[in-house]
């Protein structure tokens, strides 16, 4: 029978200093860099049963078990984020089985869970960094996970695991640093922002910063840019869910969102589930690090980085490691196309793979809602 991890808490580590900062690819210098992870397992003898999972666009280090509590997040930590995000999958037994292995989880460089973002403190001035947190790509936020597994001495991972977001970094890691991992995980992703990707990223950034209370990012002891980032969340859930799950949901999920239109009524339950949906999302996360982690992904294009690392085909370089690549046949976030295209550049520089396609009715979001589809996959994938 499996078992989940049970009660956990967010560990810390910070590098980096005046003297050395971290250093940006658009030349930003980040004094210090804490980082927010959680570990689930136990590390083996040799280290060598390590496995990093990054989360998605608006998750956490929480990927497991129960964690009532971050410090220093104001009000974040709400409580629909007491639960890990990948709660069903990982436990002793469940598809990342932590008798086997060492489960490693960061929130983003960027991020506003703990680790170093627009909210936290700039040591140079006393306040937080605001408008002035430096642009970061999926690049820089892979980067600044390394000194993280040196700390734990793990030189190289029995796998990288991401879905969404989550799977464009454990591509990078895998392109940039092939010698640090040995299988390469993803669901739900792709290796480019692709178009109606960025058209719905650019309705989201438009909606947080044509918001008044946004202040050019600097808005930190006001209530901020709450409808912008509200209306954002609502841009973004239509890509997340099949649309006729949506509308079953608020049939069933009845709720009253704060209503704050000046002249409209709101006539249905799915209208007023999708409202609900923005104003819940607000609670827990910062527009800020929403828009740092947006642009990152809308930089993201792993062709411009193989060229750049003169590397023709994509995944030249990537000869001893082995992927699993997962589609979502109902995704509208994530085009099955466009997992697709990362199979066809696996299978030109003559990489093992394998495709599967996720039957499911729920979207993107099945990877999150429905460990059972994944589970048997992900064991066999991570046994080999």
């Amino acid at each position: 029978m499996s078992k989940g991890v049970g009660i956990v808490k967010s560990q810390f580590l910070t590098f980096g200093s005046s003297a050395e900062p971290f250093v940006t690819a658009d030349g930003g210098r980040i004094p210090g860099v804490t980082l927010a992870y959680e570990t689930y397992g136990k590390l083996n003898e040799d280290h060598s049963n390590a496995i990093l999972l990054f989360h998605a666009l608006s998750g956490s280090q929480h990927a497991a078990g129960n964690n009532r509590d971050v410090p220093g997040l104001d009000g974040r930590w709400s409580e629909e984020t007491h639960t890990g995000w990948w709660d069903g999958f990982i436990g002793n037994g469940r598809a990342l089985d932590t008798s086997k292995y060492f489960i490693v989880c960061a929130n983003y460089l960027g991020g506003c869970y703990g680790s170093t973002g627009p909210a936290s403190i700039n040591p140079a001035t006393e306040i937080p960094y605001g408008s002035t947190f430096p642009r970061v790509n999926v690049h820089d936020i892979v980067r600044s996970q390394l000194p993280l597994l040196e700390q734990l001495g793990i030189e190289k991972l029995h796998a990288a695991i991401g879905a969404s977001m989550g799977g464009m970094m454990a591509l990078d890691l895998a392109v940039h640093f092939p010698e640090r991992v040995a299988n390469v995980i993803t669901i739900g992703s792709g290796i480019r922002a692709h178009g109606l990707q960025q058209m719905h990223n650019l309705e989201q950034i438009i909606a947080i910063t044509r918001d008044p209370d946004f202040q050019g990012g600097d808005y930190y002891g006001t209530p901020g840019p709450v409808k912008g980032l509200a209306l954002a969340r609502m841009i973004s859930h239509k890509t997340y869910l099949w649309a006729d799950v949506i509308e079953e949901r608020a049939r069933v999920d009845i709720v009253k969102p704060r209503l704050d239109l000046p002249w409209y009524q709101i006539s249905s339950a799915l209208e007023s589930y999708m409202l609900y949906q923005g104003q819940k999302f607000v609670k827990r996360f910062d527009a800020n690090s929403y828009l740092r982690i947006i642009d990152a992904w809308q930089q993201f294009d792993l062709f411009d980085d193989a060229k750049a690392l003169g590397k023709s085909p994509l995944f030249a370089g990537c000869e001893n490691q082995r992927y699993l690549v997962f589609t979502i046949d109902s995704d509208c976030c994530f085009y099955p196309d466009y997992q697709a295209e990362i199979c066809s550049e696996l299978k030109r520089a003559h990489i093992p793979h394998m495709r599967l396609t996720v039957h499911s009715e729920k979207g993107h979001d099945s990877f999150l809602l429905e460990p059972k589809l994944y589970t048997p996959h992900l064991a066999y994938a991570l046994s080999n």
